[in-house]
């Protein structure tokens, strides 16, 4: 698999002043956790394309310790992510490698988002594309149709069925069900990014009109916009609801994988040591 390129329309997205304090704050959770941050990126509705004007940014980030803090009795004690509380627009936390890399290894839909998107904050020029290269052999396909599936039904079952709704919830509800379609299409991890999901009914011309509305009206509202439900969009949604009934996921670890994430877990710690 080819490295992640960057989309320039998207890293402009951020502004220069926002960047420079998310870099900040990651700068400092390295220093109050003594760790080495690998991987940070954007991983909510900045990153897939629709944010609204006030929008969180949601960083997420992946962090190493030395190597001598993974080998104490009392590791399994240990906590694995590093948590901040809300206070303003930015939401941040991060994963242990190790955590990390055993989501992996059962085919974590987040974290294989996150190895996609297209707003990167920091990239140590390691990590993140060894991973990658590994996605062909470790990301599910059943898995991730499980994931996106439940995540669709939820929003929709929780939000959509009014006459008035939540402007946002339609891409929630949107987004995973065309991610599926990808999955179903090429069998391998979908993009995050809604433009290149929703391609995939451009020929549909009613749906995609109504798409399209929606979406500039997404992107100039407040967050906690309601609007009038869209037929054309509720009939889509209910029918590939109605498709997927009785889905269930079918999925099989095999050990190869589990070995393959061994080598970069302990490739990982030992460039961390050198570069200390």
């Amino acid at each position: 698999m080819e490295d992640k390129e960057l989309n320039p329309s998207f890293e402009a997205a951020i502004e220069v002043d926002v960047r420079a304090e998310i870099l900040r704050r990651i700068e400092n959770a390295e220093k109050a956790h003594d760790v080495k941050v690998l991987y940070a990126v954007e991983s909510g509705s900045r990153a897939w394309g629709f944010a609204s004007p006030n929008s969180d940014f949601d960083v997420r980030f992946i962090y190493v310790h030395k190597k001598d803090w993974y080998l104490s009795v009392d590791f399994e004690d240990k906590r694995d992510v590093i948590e901040y509380p809300i206070v303003d627009e930015i939401d941040i936390n991060g994963w242990d490698l190790r955590k990390t890399l055993k989501l992996f290894w059962k085919s974590n839909p987040a974290f294989i988002e996150w190895l996609q998107s297209p707003i990167i904050y920091l990239d140590d020029g390691y990590f993140a594309q060894k991973a990658r290269a590994l996605m062909p052999t470790i990301a599910s396909s059943h898995k991730a149709i499980y994931h996106y599936l439940h995540m669709a039904r939820g929003n929709f079952r929780e939000y959509l069925k009014k006459d008035l709704v939540p402007l946002k919830k339609y891409f929630y509800v949107l987004r995973p069900l065309l991610a599926i379609m990808w999955l179903e299409k090429y069998d391998k991890p979908a993009p995050i990014e809604f433009e290149e999901l929703r391609k995939l009914v451009a020929d549909n011309k009613p749906l995609d009109e109504a798409i399209s509305d929606l979406l500039a009206r997404k992107k100039v509202s407040l967050e906690k916009e309601y609007v009038p439900a869209v037929p054309v969009i509720n009939e889509f949604i209910e029918s590939e609801l109605t498709r997927h009934e009785s889905y269930t996921a079918s999925y099989k670890v095999r050990n190869a994988q589990f070995e393959s994430l061994n080598l970069l877990f302990k490739a990982v710690l030992e460039r961390n040591e050198k570069i200390i």
